[in-house]
């Protein structure tokens, strides 16, 4: 990517946030996780040229959206910081989750992550979360942070900036074999 477009890198991250949450029917108080690499949107390799610019248009894109509907963001930091995740203080409470000493940055957790710690309320850091739903923006491994059963949401949006995207929802598992009845949840349950 030749030149920085934050505009866009802002209208195309807004639009799959939207598609996302539209796609999971979540329930205020459940949690998004969000892995971005500012890196792969500019084109370059994943951690090597991450851009506080370009980490606050994406937060800017996906935080109001989950805050509209009372979702919680866990901010997913980069391999250094062992894909821990930056949340709100009141999110480990709810979920009873064990907070580490550790502000990320460029460095070590990412632009991403700096930016989430800046912005979020309270913010904490834990090792690791059971998010309902996610947004992977340039192939950071958020799977490891869903909850079971993941279920991909296809939505219009492929890329932002360089960066490939995923994303997907959570359902609960489906037990009982051929005698087990299964109900169709218009919202995943808590």
């Amino acid at each position: 990517m030749d030149e920085i477009n934050l505009d866009e890198i802002y209208s195309r991250t807004k639009q799959a946030m939207a598609e996302l949450l539209e796609a999971a029917q979540l329930r205020p108080g459940n949690i998004v996780v969000v892995g971005c690499s500012t890196s792969e949107i500019l084109g370059h390799r994943i951690g090597s040229a991450s851009n506080i610019e370009v980490a606050h248009a994406v937060m800017r894109a996906v935080l109001p959206q989950l805050q509209e509907q009372e979702l919680f963001l866990a901010a997913q930091c980069c391999e250094h910081l062992n894909r821990a995740l930056v949340i709100e203080e009141e999110c480990a409470e709810r979920y009873n989750l064990e907070t580490v000493h550790v502000v990320p940055h460029l460095k070590a957790g990412g632009a991403f992550a700096a930016e989430a710690f800046r912005l979020l309320k309270n913010a904490v850091v834990v090792e690791q979360i059971a998010a309902h739903a996610g947004l992977d923006i340039g192939d950071t491994f958020i799977g490891m942070h869903l909850k079971n059963t993941v279920v991909p949401v296809r939505g219009s949006i492929k890329q932002i900036g360089d960066a490939h995207v995923t994303m997907a929802r959570t359902r609960p598992k489906l037990i009982g074999g051929e005698r087990g009845l299964y109900v169709k949840y218009d919202t995943p349950p808590a």
